[in-house]
């Protein structure tokens, strides 16, 4: 008999009782369920053994048995909708719990945070949105940022423990030496393996790079060679003394050499970090810990991110079920987003490539004239301040003089990624001002991957973006600005080249400070960019749960999270 008829005989039987113990017998039963006697009795012993009933068999002729319920049928039904939370089936449990969204908040909130369940480690955290793809040289939201940093491994890394996210430190290389400023030399780790078993190899190395360098930011890549076993070699087309800070980028993470033939791979991709994808749909992304990992293995076993997009409450922090069964006090460590969100004007084939509509940009969208039309609660549920550069501590906007000229044209083209939290309310603010003017802002949904490739670009005047660099080092900003050419394609040619010899000039000059003030400044000033809001980024966590801390991509590191038992 099936899980769910014998639960709908139960229900059954419940209903008829009304749920009191009864003195009864077998036939009764049967007449209850509709079935035979044989029949009652293997019902009746199921029962008994998933502990919904007690049965009392009377001795001797004519007695009665004695039924005794011991779950009601709600119960039954909130176990039953417990367990396909656990299994991560969000939808059955909403129809399980007659699509009563509250009881389901309920046991969503039982199963977040920390737990051990066979002598693992697993830690369940709430998420709003799916991840689609998770492979390195894709445009990447800040999400799947760090979730290809649990996945994937590069020949260097950026240290992200103890706060030390400026230290470029060996990953796959152990160490590494520049032979001239445009050959260096990496040593590589022996013996290391994908998530699917096969050991990386050179061939794996050089075909990653051979789909890196052709990114604008990796372009002065020429070749990689292998001159010996675990030994590679980069020639430069031109002088960098800074190349191994270069690849500790996502981009430059390795894949497998036949990556894209393998089924489903942006799903379920395959690196050589600390975790690997074992469950990717609408309701879960699951890792687990990579027993041969070649570093230090993952203290969390199992990572789970429930997608609870239909549940927006359940923004819940990763507490354990002993803290919410205490009443501990939870903390809040946040840090500012190194980034902002910003308005990204289209200077090639938009509106602002006329004077007057970029002065009317700049004059009109500024940050603060966009938070005097925000309501100040919500302000503070996205954790909002204003901007006045593309980083916190820049001060590179300047307010035009009024009044300002409103040019003629009376309909402006805004773009923003699907799936944000914050950018359809924003757009909105943005809408309220131009219409103020007697202007209509025409609105495009579009995924982060073709804003990122530019999809559409001759029909937009503005994208709604944003940016998280996710290190406080200077040079972060690099990456940002070469993002798959999405700011080259939109501004003035002259303007990116004045930006491309500063970086040149910084990559050939040993010891000199990356000019990111420069860059910030530039695009600001111009009216390339205009910084809107910084927000904080952290995690809530208990007292219980240490290796925590928020890294600036707004999560943790997922390896470094144990959990400490309370005094007793």
């Amino acid at each position: 008999m099936s899980g769910q008829r014998l639960k709908l005989q139960f229900q059954r039987l419940y209903n008829h009782f009304g749920g009191d113990s009864i003195e009864t017998n077998l036939q009764d039963i049967a007449e209850v369920l509709f079935c035979t006697r044989r029949n009652v009795r293997m019902v009746i012993n199921k029962m008994v053994s998933e502990g919904w009933i007690d049965w009392q068999p009377a001795v001797g002729r004519g007695k009665q048995s004695r039924l005794i319920f011991n779950n009601t049928d709600s119960e039954l039904q909130l176990n039953h909708a417990r367990k396909l939370v656990a299994e991560g089936k969000l939808e059955p449990a909403l129809v399980t719990l007659d699509h009563n969204a509250e009881k389901l908040v309920q046991l969503i909130q039982e199963q977040l945070g920390i737990s051990h369940h066979q002598g693992k480690q697993i830690v369940r955290l709430p998420y709003y949105r799916s991840f689609e793809n998770i492979t390195p040289l894709k445009p990447l939201r800040r999400s799947e940022q760090h979730l290809v940093r649990q996945i994937f491994s590069g020949l260097t890394q950026l240290n992200e423990e103890k706060g030390e996210e400026g230290t470029v430190v060996g990953d796959i290389a152990h160490t590494w030496e520049a032979i001239t400023p445009r050959h260096w030399r990496f040593y590589l780790r022996p013996a290391i393996r994908f998530h699917d078993g096969h050991l990386l190899d050179s061939h794996d190395i050089f075909a990653t790079f051979a789909k890196v360098k052709q990114l604008s930011l990796f372009a002065h890549i020429d070749e990689v060679t292998s001159p010996f076993s675990n030994i590679i070699d980069f020639y430069l087309s031109q002088d960098d003394y800074h190349f191994p800070d270069l690849l500790a980028n996502t981009n430059a993470m390795i894949q497998p050499a036949n990556h894209a033939s393998l089924p489903d791979y942006e799903t379920f991709p395959i690196g050589t970090g600390p975790y690997k994808v074992v469950v990717n749909d609408k309701q879960r992304f699951k890792l687990e810990a990579f027993e041969q990992y070649f570093g230090f293995r993952a203290l969390t076993d199992v990572v789970e991110v429930w997608i609870l997009n239909s549940f927006a409450a359940c923004y819940l922090q990763p507490t354990s079920s002993d803290t919410l069964e205490h009443n501990i006090h939870i903390s809040s460590r946040l840090s500012m987003d190194q980034g902002c969100t910003f308005l990204l004007l289209n200077r090639i084939s938009g509106l602002a490539q006329q004077a007057d509509w970029l002065n009317y940009f700049q004059s009109r969208l500024y940050s603060l004239n966009v938070m005097r039309e925000m309501d100040l609660t919500q302000v503070g549920d996205f954790k909002l301040f204003n901007a006045y550069g593309l980083l916190p501590g820049w001060i590179h906007t300047q307010q035009l003089p009024e009044p300002v000229v409103i040019p003629n044209k009376r309909l402006v083209t805004l773009a923003y990624q699907q799936e944000h939290p914050i950018y359809p309310y924003v757009a909105d603010l943005i809408e309220k001002l131009l219409a103020k003017d007697g202007m209509r802002l025409k609105i495009i949904e579009l995924s982060y991957e073709d804003i990122i490739l530019g999809k559409q670009v001759e029909k937009i005047d503005i994208w709604l973006n944003g940016m998280s660099l996710g290190s406080t080092r200077s040079d972060a900003i690099l990456s940002w600005l070469h993002n798959f050419d999405h700011i080259q394609r939109v501004m003035p040619t002259n303007e990116f080249k004045q930006l491309q010899q500063v970086i040149s000039e910084w990559r050939s000059t040993p010891k000199r400070a990356f000019p990111s003030d420069i860059i910030g400044q530039t695009l600001s000033q111009t009216g390339q960019t205009i910084p809107l809001f910084h927000n904080w980024l952290g995690v809530d966590d208990s007292v219980q749960l240490q290796g925590m801390e928020s890294n600036l991509l707004g999560w943790f590191d997922f390896k470094s999270v144990w959990s400490k038992p309370q005094n007793t």
